[in-house]
């Protein structure tokens, strides 16, 4: 019955005299886990004056397509499979009918892939395998389909923390502006590793430095550039902090670590997702058991952080959440209580409102926008 409610919301869409993502709004792409009900990628249109989401298409024929990425044509979206030792895989995507179709899946070159990015130059897809603590750069071909990893690096050591930091664990690869810098968080060894990237031929290289080391036992996770190019932030799941650099030529130097959590609170640290706002003014961070988005403000000449508040994401374990481009709505993905729930964004304040609206989605883990 949920599959045949999602597809009578699409045909009322597909009925409308204007594609909404075309006018008020935005294609929001969901990636799951199906390990419960899950049919794979849910793909939404998001209304960017009613903050409303409606149904339009699921991309199927693949097992826990968690991470979504997009190529910069906009007419592929790659997705990690969590399955069968580690697959990667692509989709074309219609905009006009808003379909997705899988076109190919291969290897992600090591276990447990989490992440995924795509250069600028659409040739190069580079994932990052959380269990096999390792990263590998896949070729994506004219069609759009990937190509089998042409070189895969991995890392070495451990951390402090027994349970979590036994090994390395790769947890997310982003490549600076400049498509040349590409930095990944190592939550296993407490490391930002840096590589460069040649976008000819899409091998990666040691940076200068080879890595910047985190607090010992921090487990950075994901990591996000500032607009205006100069500042890159991490968010450290295992002791929920998020830390400030200034970013220059390849190079990060730490300029502030910052609590994610209330000074009382003393349940477990679980940080997970990190964004800012298009105008460069509000960080934003999740934790997940103390069920909260951490909102800070950003000053525009040091970078630093200063406390805003908390935002109760009502659901459980907010997994990853996403703030639309007009920077007037942010949206959570609720991995365990299989929501995806609407906020309203003060642009002034940075402060965050529920606007009452929610879709129901099995074990949403990523949510990505296009326009």
């Amino acid at each position: 019955m949920k599959r045949v409610g999602f597809f009578l919301s699409a045909l009322i869409y597909f009925m409308s005299s204007t594609i909404n993502a075309q006018n008020n709004g935005f294609f929001l792409f969901v990636g799951t886990y199906t390990t419960k009900t899950s049919e794979g990628i849910y793909v939404y249109d998001f209304n960017t004056k009613t903050g409303n989401l409606t149904p339009v298409s699921i991309g199927t024929g693949v097992k826990n397509p968690s991470f979504l990425a997009f190529a910069p044509n906009k007419r592929f979206v790659y997705s990690v499979a969590e399955s069968n030792g580690g697959a990667v895989s692509s989709f074309s995507f219609e905009k006009q009918s808003g379909a997705l179709t899988l076109l190919n899946t291969e290897s992600a070159g090591g276990a447990g892939p989490c992440h995924i990015t795509v250069d600028k130059t659409g040739k190069w897809a580079i994932v990052g395998n959380y269990g096999g603590g390792s990263l590998s750069v896949l070729p994506i071909q004219a069609d759009g389909s990937l190509g089998k990893p042409t070189q895969t690096i991995q890392h070495e050591g451990k951390s402090i923390n027994t349970e979590r930091q036994e090994k390395p664990h790769v947890h997310s690869i982003n490549i600076a502006p400049n498509n040349r810098d590409v930095f990944v968080p190592d939550l296993g060894t407490d490391k930002i590793m840096t590589y460069t990237l040649n976008a000819a031929t899409g091998q990666l290289t040691p940076g200068n430095p080879a890595f910047t080391g985190t607090k010992p036992g921090a487990g950075p996770r994901h990591f996000t550039f500032h607009p205006n190019g100069k500042f890159a932030y991490v968010i450290q799941e295992l002791d929920a902090t998020v830390t400030g650099f200034n970013y220059s030529e390849g190079k990060l130097e730490a300029f502030q670590t910052i609590t994610t959590l209330p000074e009382d609170y003393t349940g477990r640290k679980w940080c997970a997702d990190i964004h800012i706002s298009p105008d460069g003014k509000f960080l934003y961070g999740s934790n997940r058991t103390h069920e909260s988005l951490v909102i800070y403000s950003i000053d525009q000449k040091s970078g630093q952080l200063t406390y805003v508040g908390h935002q109760n994401v009502l659901g459980k374990t907010p997994r990853n959440f996403m703030i639309d481009p007009t920077g007037k709505w942010i949206l959570v993905a609720n991995q365990d209580s299989d929501n995806i729930v609407v906020f309203s964004r003060d642009i002034k304040t940075g402060k965050l409102t529920p606007t009452g609206k929610e879709v129901k989605v099995s074990m949403p883990v990523c949510l990505k926008v296009m326009q």
